[in-house]
């Protein structure tokens, strides 16, 4: 997820075009952090301790975190001297700006997708938690699941797609979504998540035996890779960054990468902590840690409660974002008169929203678990960590060869192979 502010965030951004001076009050090096934490905390969470699981254990998972560590700040760093070079203010923007129409064009398709995506993952979610909370139907009829008679409406795909059409789409055809306000509870879910883990594993009785990988050592190499995608998709801030970083007061490219270096590094230590997650479950644990734990514990249905609001709440305005797909078709109306676009964009969005939530719901409904979502994501944000800004670096330079350049045209190539390489496996792994 999100997550889960980088939506609104963008959202704002792209709604000016004016220079950071004409903006008003300005981000300082924490509020830069806690944003660009909002960003990257998320639904990603709840994928990491099965993450640790298939990488073989703790320790190659944390090796591929390190590594990977190292490409999302450069990349972050890239991306900020990009908006200082181009003047611009979103992630499209400047990619369109440095490195021309048709790449421009791409990253719009990758961020219209990446988008598609994440909300198909937001509806897997809340699949998964509808299916635990029918043991609220089991308490009222005080029988056990294997005796329960089956009715349609106590299925709980049924109860996803009433949540859709009569909460869902009321607050998504508005074009102003005032519940963006509340996007901090994605945050307080993932944090309170982590701390739950945390304390149901030292609170359990027993734990099953972890120390013995999921698979074998044949392949590992091939394994730990697999973790990458959900590494992306939990770290990944950086299209809402450029936006993140013209806001800010202090625009040095030193405070900057500081900042990035400070947001990865605590987004490493939280989602390093759901490791617990792995340690409490072992080999057995869920894509979705929350499908993990009992349906009665009372600390985890918390978790849920919060993780179904912030996605409501955070959803709408995925799809007004999304909305910017009909601003091409509407440009060629603007001529023939204000009152006519208007009454047209009314209705372009009515139906654009209709069809936006229909088929993530129909994804939704029928994909067997969020991990494959994950990949697909992940592959999308390869584009974003690794692809565009190599893209940018390539645009912006303008020396001399040299051993500096030298240097950069290296670095390129390998981050080019490794994004390359992350999209074409993740595709792969959310195939198979």
């Amino acid at each position: 997820m999100e997550e889960l502010a980088r939506e609104s965030i963008s959202l704002l951004a792209s709604t000016s075009a004016k220079p950071p001076l004409d903006v008003g009050p300005r981000l300082g090096s924490m509020g830069a952090v806690f944003i660009m934490l909002k960003s990257a905390l998320g639904a990603g969470l709840l994928n990491f301790p099965w993450a640790f699981a298939r990488a073989g254990g703790v320790r190659s998972a944390v090796t591929v975190e390190l590594i990977s560590l190292v490409f999302l700040i450069s990349g972050l760093i890239i991306l900020g001297y990009s908006s200082s070079i181009s003047r611009q203010h979103t992630y499209q923007a400047v990619v369109k700006k440095l490195c021309g129409s048709a790449i421009g064009q791409l990253c719009e398709i990758c961020f219209i997708f990446n988008l598609f995506m994440i909300s198909v993952a937001f509806l897997v979610v809340v699949n998964d938690q509808l299916e635990k909370c029918n043991t609220l139907y089991e308490l009222a009829t005080a029988l056990p699941k294997s005796e329960m008679p089956y009715h349609f409406y106590t299925d709980h795909r049924f109860a996803l797609v009433l949540l859709c059409f009569f909460l869902i789409m009321p607050m998504s055809i508005p074009k102003e979504i005032t519940i963006q306000k509340y996007t901090v509870l994605g945050t307080l879910a993932a944090t309170y998540l982590t701390v739950s883990i945390i304390i149901k594993y030292f609170t359990m009785p027993t734990a099953p035996d972890h120390k013995s990988p999921l698979y074998s050592s044949t392949g590992a190499w091939g394994w730990m890779f697999s973790v990458i995608p959900t590494i992306c998709f939990g770290f990944q801030c950086h299209e809402a960054s450029i936006a993140i970083y013209s806001s800010m007061e202090n625009q040095r490219l030193s405070h900057w990468a500081f900042v990035s270096v400070v947001a990865m590094i605590i987004c490493l230590v939280i989602y390093s902590l759901t490791v617990y997650g792995y340690l409490t479950f072992g080999k057995t644990v869920a894509p979705d840690i929350l499908m993990s734990y009992s349906s009665h514990d009372k600390l985890m249905l918390v978790a849920r409660l919060l993780f179904g609001v912030s996605i409501i709440t955070i959803y709408p305005i995925i799809v007004l974002l999304g909305s910017v797909i009909q601003d091409p078709l509407l440009s060629r109306w603007r001529r023939r008169g204000e009152a006519l676009m208007v009454k047209l964009e009314c209705r372009s969005r009515w139906v654009l929203t209709v069809l936006w939530i229909m088929t993530t719901l129909l994804i939704a409904l029928f994909v067997p678990d969020i991990s494959k979502v994950i990949s697909v994501i992940g592959g999308i944000s390869a584009f974003f960590i690794f692809i565009f800004p190599l893209c940018l670096m390539f645009a912006m330079q303008s020396e001399p060869v040299s051993c500096k350049t030298i240097t950069l045209t290296i670095w390129g190539a390998v981050t080019l192979i490794c994004g390359a390489f992350i999209f074409g496996q993740s595709t792969t792994i959310a195939v198979m």
